[in-house]
């Protein structure tokens, strides 16, 4: 499918769309006007479409440069009266959460949806926390949806929700759902009248009222007054909602479920034929304890299926305890179901079957079996650094530095960020012994130099330097701090999908943007040691760390080279092998651990297909064997 049918399709068309794709369609359905994101999977895939689309949509677009800024520059737009989206995953909201929070307070004029994209068992995080918790820790209404018309359905809804009670609503999806295929039914465009805008996009007004939007103690306790009025009356809304929906076959037992966790319940009550009750919660908070109450009140035992924690079983329990009733709940908190990672058929299935222990004869063995079967015929291989990736250079560099100048591991911490550089926590390297949060590199470097006497080397990308690495930059260089920051500027967001950031002379709409120097920003911070220098020049780059690990206080090296994925990037021949020269000494495998290059029947092998020409191997390589 062509990316621009999603703006151009109409009412009543189908459209075979992924998850965030149904996402994109709904904020331009709802008739947005501005969005901002930093890009973070599960999420990505919405802001990659909206760059495409946006001015087709009559929609302003940003990649920010992290997370908080994404939710500032929605915030404003709503509060200007304009419809504002902005999206991140789970741990992207912790870094928006600050600003987050005080929307709550300060409300909006224009609708404002807030999507956040969960992983359940990280795939690509690192941890599996649950925005459900954000949700009532900020009291902002919170809908689930389950597949992806709901997602795009409840993208509309969400907007006109937040309009009716000036509030930031917010939409939480897990990876399943934000990156399951299904068939979606195209709804009416909100026409938006840009005639008075000088840009391709609505322009709105601010109207001041500084006890709405300026939080001083004297406003904060008022504003908050107003918004436990807004949730009680969205309570009400909650208990009616047309997204709670009970599927009631007059069993005595029930399940309650939302999200993807709601398919898997669904799946295994319907392809094992268990005669079980089930409600689906997709507008969750506030809690809708009303409709839970009807539906539990002549239950005799309830199955409460959720992922991550057991947020909802508690709400369920609350329900319990508040009207009285006496109904086992299995959950959670009593093992029925793991207290963590992501679920399937087969773990809601065992669940179950704890209670119910119903025989095999009841379901189909061999669909689960199948299915397992399946799971354990996929290769199982460690993710690596791709043929080609500068970042490999630099971690050989490092170790070869570190040998030249006798420094033992133990005398060397790496403090790794959140990247494909993460990766060099893998041998040969080993290049990664702490890591927090994204940016977190450059101000762990500094607390490990104030804490030990130990070197440290910080790795932290440039897009992620951009996002929250320049504040501890300043911190280190105004403290005195003293180790070595390595920004590897492999001139692209690299690791989730390849999008701009502000080190590149181009926007996230396509257009022409200032690049902005990671070199000055640096110098600017008064950082006397700052060196660009090409990985690929591995004698420069042993010899520029050699200089750094002897030099005293902070010294910035910046690695400038593309990565090797970004498209339309022009390779090099791939390197070929001379066997009449090659000893078998297998540093080239050892400790290059190139995935091009491989042992095989006692022959170093090239995979030509994989090699992208770097030459890397070619000056690690002391007996010439390797060539173009």
């Amino acid at each position: 499918m062509n990316l621009k049918e999603i703006v151009t399709g109409k009412k009543g068309d189908k459209q075979f769309l992924l998850g965030n794709e149904a996402a994109v369609r709904g904020a331009i359905e709802a008739g947005v006007s501005v969005a901002a994101t930093y890009p973070g999977t599960p999420s990505s895939e919405i802001g990659n479409v909206l760059s495409v689309l946006a001015k087709d949509a009559g929609i302003y677009f940003e990649f920010s440069t992290n997370e908080k800024v994404a939710m500032e520059v929605a915030a404003t737009a709503a509060a200007s009266g304009l419809r504002s989206f902005t999206f991140m995953k789970h741990v992207g909201l912790n870094v928006a959460s600050d600003s987050f929070m005080t929307t709550a307070y300060s409300g909006v004029r224009g609708g404002m949806v807030i999507l956040v994209a969960d992983d359940p068992s990280v795939f690509s995080s690192q941890n599996e926390q649950d925005t459900r918790h954000f949700a009532r820790l900020a009291n902002l209404p919170l809908l689930e949806p389950s597949n992806c018309q709901e997602l795009k359905d409840m993208m509309v809804y969400a907007f006109d929700l937040s309009e009716q009670f000036e509030l930031p609503v917010i939409i939480r999806t897990t990876t399943r759902i934000s990156h399951m295929r299904g068939i979606v039914e195209l709804g009416n465009i909100k026409e938006i009248d840009k005639s008075s805008s000088d840009t391709h996009w609505k322009k709105g007004i601010f109207k001041k009222n500084p006890s709405q939007y300026v939080p001083v103690p004297a406003f904060a306790l008022s504003m908050h007054e107003r918004l436990w009025d807004k949730i009680e009356k969205i309570n009400d809304v909650s208990n009616k909602s047309e997204y709670n929906i009970n599927l009631n076959s007059k069993n005595k037992l029930g399940v309650i479920s939302s999200s993807s966790a709601f398919n898997y319940a669904y799946d295994t009550v319907n392809k094992d034929g268990i005669d079980l009750s089930l409600l689906k919660i997709g507008f969750s908070y506030p809690f809708p304890k009303k409709q839970v109450y009807e539906f539990i009140k002549d239950l005799e035992g309830i199955f409460v299926v959720e992922e991550v924690d057991p947020i909802m079983e508690k709400e369920v329990l609350a329900v319990i305890g508040e009207y009285g009733l006496n109904i086992p709940v299995y959950g959670k908190i009593d093992k029925t179901f793991p207290m963590f990672h992501e679920f399937n058929q087969d773990i809601v299935k065992e669940g179950f079957n704890k209670i119910l222990n119903y025989s095999k004869e009841n379901y189909d063995e061999n669909y689960s079996q199948s299915l397992k079967d399946l799971i354990n015929e996929v290769p199982n291989r460690a993710p690596v650094l791709c043929a080609g990736c500068p970042h490999r250079s630099m971690f050989y560099a490092v170790r070869k530095a570190m040998d030249d100048l006798r420094l033992k591991n133990d005398d060397v911490i790496f403090a790794s960020d959140i990247g494909c550089y993460t990766l060099g926590i893998n041998p040969p390297y080993e290049t990664a012994d702490y890591l927090l949060s994204m940016g977190s590199s450059i101000g762990d470097g500094g607390g490990f130099s104030v804490a030990t006497n130990q070197k440290v080397v910080s790795f932290i990308g440039d897009s992620t330097f951009f996002h929250s690495g320049i504040a501890p930059l300043v911190n280190a260089v105004h403290n005195k701090q003293n180790f070595i920051v390595t920004v590897l500027d492999n001139r692209i967001t690299a690791m989730t999908g390849g999008q701009p950031n502000p080190g590149m002379p181009i926007d996230g709409m396509g257009d022409v943007a200032p690049e902005i120097s990671i070199r000055k920003i640096a110098l600017a911070t008064g950082c006397d040691f700052v060196k660009v220098i090409n990985p690929m020049n591995l004698e420069q780059t042993i010899d520029t760390y050699k200089q750094a690990f002897e030099h005293e206080g902070v010294s910035v090296i910046i690695s400038k080279y593309p990565c090797t994925l970004i498209k339309g990037l022009v390779h090099k021949p791939p390197i070929t092998i001379d066997e009449n020269k090659c000893n078998l000494c297998n540093k080239c495998v050892n400790e290059l651990a190139c995935p091009a290059i491989s042992l095989q029947n006692n022959k170093i092998v090239i995979d030509s297909t994989a090699c992208d020409g770097c030459g890397l191997c070619m000056q690690v390589c002391k007996y010439g064997a390797l060539k173009r």
